[in-house]
């Protein structure tokens, strides 16, 4: 099988560790290589576990045994860089922090690596996860796979490439804005990022109050499965929701069709935004989909999210404030665009910085009505498709008008794969549930995936691979 083995989902590894027609060791051995072979084209890895084989081959034996410890044993699983996992140092991209390794696993981790996963490595992401493209003053840029000349998002950039070449069948990721679904929607991958608090996580820093974890994988399938381990309770995290037994997955297959489902559809939620043609297309396709399937669908904006976003444009500069406040050098080393927002936030007042916390839960309120009337709201992830690393050079151009939202309501949204531009780059739309409908999210996610189909991963790594091998690569 070979490097097979790296285009197949995590369920698919999971049937040949089953039945014995492949090992761990065989599926790491196999994703190491693919690492080898194409991450330096695309510099989606900052680090590499020494003992990843030694966790195969652990993997290895309890398959012999037939004593797995859970549906992910054995499955490679790559770890953004401000997510800590025991031995390894957690630099969060940034040239201030130290070569220190963490002393424990985050809870995610320690949820995984429960259920058997190999977490292997860490993934590229910018100066602290501060934007929404990956470019560490630490690293380096991280280039897009479908066009080297292009960002694959942030801040969860390098995890969504890792996912899309192959070089690992699934990826955590962390999204405080955006940082999932934007780089899942500029490459192909689906991004999940669950209801704030559904995934615990600790230490939660700065962003604790908008930052979410969840899953980045190359099916919807996956993204379920993954989302039914990490959501597993740790007392660590004050903020995280009760605990509810949730079995993703098997909820993926509780529908038969969406009829009776209460959908609206969006083009700019209301905002002064015109996302490219491309983008228009896909959300249209999306809406007369399911409308096809028998849902209720209808154009409507969510109330407030113009608002929404002036109250992210306040909170972000001030938890960059404090992120940086104390640090040494005034944190000289620092990416120039985090001590921007850092210097920005320096002017919030503790007055407007409560005022934008009142007014946040009242939209809250809002939108909770909106969707008590819709199930469902299928949106724009981003206006634009992927953009081209020479025109991201003014800020106003990289604000996630249409994900930021969710994360200061914490709610459930997911990119979805929708087709590809005429010049073959990724389109992706965005699905938002309401509070803690994260298992009806996937599930329509789910039925658009049938229908829409996955992104040609297989050969878009061929691809790459045949351009590496001539020497064509950037």
């Amino acid at each position: 099988m070979g490097s097979q083995l790296c285009d197949l989902t995590v369920r698919e590894l999971h049937a040949l560790f089953e039945a014995g027609s492949a090992s761990p060791v065989d599926v790491m051995e196999a994703v190491l290589h693919r690492i080898e072979q194409l991450d330096p084209a695309v510099n989606a890895f900052c680090r590499i576990a020494e003992d990843a084989l030694d966790m195969a081959r652990a993997s290895e034996a309890r398959w012999h045994r037939k004593r797995p410890l859970g549906a992910l044993d054995g499955v490679p699983v790559s770890i953004k860089d401000n997510v800590a996992v025991s031995g390894l140092a957690t630099r969060y991209g940034s040239r201030v922090t130290a070569e220190v390794p963490a002393s424990q696993d985050s809870p995610c981790v320690a949820r995984l690596r429960e259920s058997g996963a190999i977490c292997f490595a860490k993934t590229t992401l910018p100066d602290f996860a501060h934007k929404i493209v990956t470019d560490s003053p630490l690293t380096g840029v991280t280039r897009n796979p479908w066009d080297m000349e292009r960002t694959p998002g942030g801040s969860s950039g390098g995890a969504a490439v890792a996912v899309s070449l192959g070089m690992a069948p699934a990826a955590i990721g962390t999204d405080g804005g955006g940082s999932i679904r934007i780089p899942a929607a500029f490459t192909g991958t689906f991004g999940f990022k669950p209801s704030f608090g559904r995934v615990p996580h600790a230490p939660r820093g700065p962003f604790g109050l908008l930052s979410h974890i969840g899953p980045m994988t190359r099916c919807v399938e996956d993204a379920a499965r993954i989302l039914t381990v990490i959501s597993r309770p740790d007392s660590r995290d004050w903020y995280a929701l009760p605990f509810d037994a949730s079995e993703y997955e098997l909820g993926l297959k509780c529908k038969p069709a969406p009829g009776g489902i209460r959908i609206a559809y969006s083009l700019s939620l209301g905002l002064a935004v015109t996302p490219e043609a491309a983008i228009h297309d896909a959300v249209m396709r999306a809406a007369d989909t399911l409308r096809q399937l028998g849902a209720r669908v209808q154009p409507d904006d969510p109330p407030g999210i113009d608002r929404c976003n002036a109250i992210h444009a306040t909170l972000w500069p001030a938890c960059c404030r404090q992120l940086t406040e104390g640090m040494a050098d005034g944190g000289a080393g620092l990416d120039p665009s985090l001590r921007a927002y850092s210097d920005a936030g320096a002017g919030i007042s503790r007055q407007a910085l409560l005022g934008a916390l009142i007014e946040r839960g009242e939209l809250g309120a809002g939108v909770n009505a909106f969707f008590e009337r819709y199930d469902l709201v299928i949106c724009p992830v981003y206006p634009r498709i992927a953009m081209r690393l020479t025109e991201l050079q003014s800020g106003d151009k990289l604000f996630p008008h249409f994900t930021a939202w969710c994360n200061q309501l914490g709610l459930p949204a997911a990119s979805l794969y929708a087709g590809t531009t005429s010049e073959g780059l990724p389109v992706g739309i965005q699905i938002v549930g309401g509070r803690h409908a994260d298992a009806l999210v996937l599930w329509a996610s789910h039925i658009l995936e049938l229908a829409f189909g996955r992104a040609p991963f297989a050969e878009l790594a061929r691809t790459l691979s045949l351009s590496v091998a001539g020497g064509k690569a950037h």
